[in-house]
């Protein structure tokens, strides 16, 4: 039996049917807030380009808030080097979209250079 995913306790169709300002209701202050201030121009273009239905949107709007009208969709996030393809799901709303895009790596160190260490540095660079 697959689970039904809740939001806030409304499943997914009644979000879909919400207004923008009854699903900031739902959402934590700091980005209900958002919401109420609108959308900036970038932000505007992305949602334009995601109701054409236009495949693999590239976009630098890391602080674009996830809402129900983009689930199923996926876009491509700027993370500071590359974009990074992100398909939006049910669990994302509410999120924004820079946190699905990981802007730094894991630190892999390997051995010392010559000089790193005060043993190595008796050695001959030869």
């Amino acid at each position: 039996m697959a689970k039904i995913f809740l939001f806030r306790g409304k499943k997914v169709e009644e979000l879909k049917k919400m207004s923008l300002t009854e699903f900031a209701e739902l959402l934590t202050s700091r980005e209900r807030r958002s919401l109420k201030r609108g959308f900036t121009p970038a932000q505007k273009k992305l949602l334009e380009a995601l109701k054409k239905d236009k495949r693999d949107y590239k976009t630098h709007c890391r602080d674009m808030i996830i809402i129900p009208e983009m689930m199923g969709k996926s876009v491509r996030v700027h993370n500071g080097k590359e974009f990074v393809m992100i398909k939006i799901n049910e669990e994302m709303l509410g999120h924004r979209l820079g946190e699905f895009a990981v802007t730094r790596k894991k630190v892999a160190h390997s051995s010392p250079g010559i000089g790193a260490t005060r043993s190595s540095a008796s050695l001959s660079v030869r």
